[in-house]
This record gives C-alpha cells, sequence and structure tokens, in this order.
C-alpha cells in the first residue's frame, strides 16, 4: 500500500527536526568539551601528541645521563698508618672521580703533633704529579668500585 505523499512529508520534517536537535546536543557537548579543554590547557596541561612527549622525555633522560656522568659519584677512602710508631690508621687518601676519571685526591697525613693534608687533581684516571701508593690504591678503588 503506497504511502501518501503528504504523510511522507511529515516523516521527513519529523525527522529533519529529530536531527536538528541531536545536532544541537552535539553542538552544546562540544561547546562544553572545548571549554574543558582551554581550561585544562591554560592550567598547565600537556597538548603534545604521545609520539612528541615520548621524544621530549627521551632528550631529557640523556640530558639527566649526561649530567650524571659528570657527578663526582665513585668515591673511595683508603686508610693507613704514615708513620710506624702510631697506630690506629689515622691517616687517609680519598678519591672522588666522575665517570670519566675526573676529580680529586685528598690526603691527610696524621702525626702526633700536627696534621697535614694535600689535595690532588685527578684528569682522566690520572694525576698530574706523582700519587702515592695509598692515594694511588683509593683512586683505583674509586674507579673499579672495590676497595682492596
Amino acid at each position: 500500500m503506497p504511502l501518501d505523499p503528504s504523510l511522507l512529508g511529515w516523516i521527513a520534517s519529523g525527522l529533519a527536526v529529530v536531527a536538528a536537535l541531536v545536532a544541537a546536543l552535539a553542538w552544546q557537548r562540544l561547546r562544553v568539551v572545548d571549554r574543558t579543554l582551554t581550561r585544562l590547557v591554560e592550567a598547565g596541561a600537556p597538548t603534545t601528541p604521545e609520539a612528541e612527549r615520548l621524544e621530549a622525555m627521551e632528550l631529557a633522560l640523556a640530558q639527566v645521563r649526561g649530567d650524571l656522568s659528570q657527578a663526582l659519584r665513585h668515591v673511595a677512602v683508603v686508610r693507613f698508618d704514615a708513620f710506624g710508631d702510631m697506630g690506629g690508621r689515622m691517616s687517609f687518601s680519598a678519591a672522588i672521580v666522575d665517570d670519566d676519571g675526573d676529580g680529586l685526591v685528598i690526603s691527610s697525613i696524621h702525626a702526633r703533633g700536627e696534621s697535614r693534608t694535600y689535595a690532588k687533581g685527578i684528569v682522566g684516571g690520572d694525576a698530574e704529579v706523582v700519587l702515592t701508593p695509598e692515594e694511588r690504591a683509593a683512586l683505583d678503588a674509586a674507579r673499579t668500585g672495590s676497595v682492596e
């Protein structure tokens, strides 16, 4: 049975009104989402896509690793008796170096009446001046992470 053309017109008009209402609701929802996103961005929320964020984090990690390799983080102390008549191993040599072996060795020689302290710069795992056996032992222990 064929439908009356005027009935088809009313159905089409009704569907058009429903579609217009759905579009208006969608538009309203979009405006709410847009305002919320704008507030988040103004508050400092990240807006970069995940790939860009990952690249930025990898770059930051590489910078931190570079900074960490230059940190004086390898430390060793060797205690010893500087003079045969004194006990207690009151003298010491301490080496403090970074991953490249750059840093310093500090030695303190303790005697009955005085103490003397010396500092020697280390570049590339070696000093420009001669190191004592205790200073060399401290430097080697700091570089290898083991005390003999």
